[in-house]
């Protein structure tokens, strides 16, 4: 087991019928809370780094990623390696050399024409440098700046256009907006499972679900079986971190050092990332 490339991930799940599940890293200790999770769960997993992230540690993506892809080279599972929600192009040309097999080239927020344009040269772009790219169709909710709701009328995929823009750009993986939204902090989210039957027999490349913090076990075991390949979680791993460093501190509030505080959180994501894989690689 070792670091392997998110194409290879996906396409074992996609000839197996489940999903792999990928997780937002934002820390050395995320990385080290998510393998273990997904050890403990006998799960394959990709970790992310998202380009918010990426402007957190001062716009520098290398560090992160090579301590990442550490993790991942000595884990007991499978690990692949994404560069998650890029808009900016210098990132995007970046990937290669910090060591991502992938990227998701967001657009998405674009109007259809100028997505179409933008996603077909990063699709170039990133084939040439061997990176496996996925793009965004629709409006996933959470975001600023597009509408408000992702149950608002015409955010959805289109499968129609969705089948069109798979074949007009060469992307490897579509990210569809079937009612999730990103940041949400309560699993009530209520997804189109027809919508994503009709995306997945429309489309020929693999679907993935983004905001999946927000949906339900249920609903994600129905998402899976439906047609989606990927899953991709991260502020549940929030969360669970933030929860558990507050109770920490709050039992020890004289304490000076940060592992104390730092270990519970990173225990915590790695049983949220373990109940979360159960559920997702079916």
């Amino acid at each position: 087991m070792s670091l392997v490339s998110t194409g290879e991930l996906v396409a074992r799940a996609v000839a197996g019928r489940r999903a792999v599940p990928a997780f937002n890293v934002i820390t050395l200790e995320y990385a080290e809370a998510v393998t273990a999770g997904a050890e403990a769960a006998g799960s394959p997993v990709i970790l992310q780094i998202s380009e918010n992230a990426v402007r957190f540690h001062g716009g520098r993506v290398e560090p992160l990623a090579r301590a990442a892809a550490g993790v991942a080279r000595t884990s007991r599972t499978d690990v692949a390696l994404h560069l998650d929600h890029v808009t900016d192009v210098r990132l995007l040309h970046e990937a290669a050399d910090a060591g991502f097999s992938s990227v998701m080239f967001d657009a998405g927020a674009l109007p259809y024409a100028d997505n179409l344009a933008a996603t077909l040269a990063a699709a170039r772009w990133a084939h040439g440098a061997g990176l496996w790219l996925e793009a965004e169709l629709g409006y996933v909710g959470g975001k600023p700046g597009a509408p408000a709701s992702a149950h608002a009328a015409g955010v959805r995929t289109d499968p129609d256009e969705a089948a069109r823009f798979v074949a007009d750009t060469g992307v490897d993986a579509l990210a569809v907006a079937v009612g999730s939204s990103h940041a949400m902090t309560e699993r009530s989210a209520s997804l189109d499972h027809g919508l994503i039957e009709r995306l997945r027999d429309a489309v020929p490349v693999p679907l993935v679900l983004h905001g999946s913090s927000g949906v339900g076990d249920d609903d994600l075991r129905a998402a899976v079986t439906a047609g989606v390949a990927k899953v991709n979680i991260g502020t549940a791993l929030g969360i669970a971190f933030t929860r558990a460093v507050r109770d920490a501190l709050q039992a020890r509030p004289d304490t000076a050092d940060p592992r104390h505080y730092l270990d519970r959180g990173r225990a915590a994501v790695a049983q949220t990332v373990r109940e979360l894989c159960s559920v997702v690689a079916l």
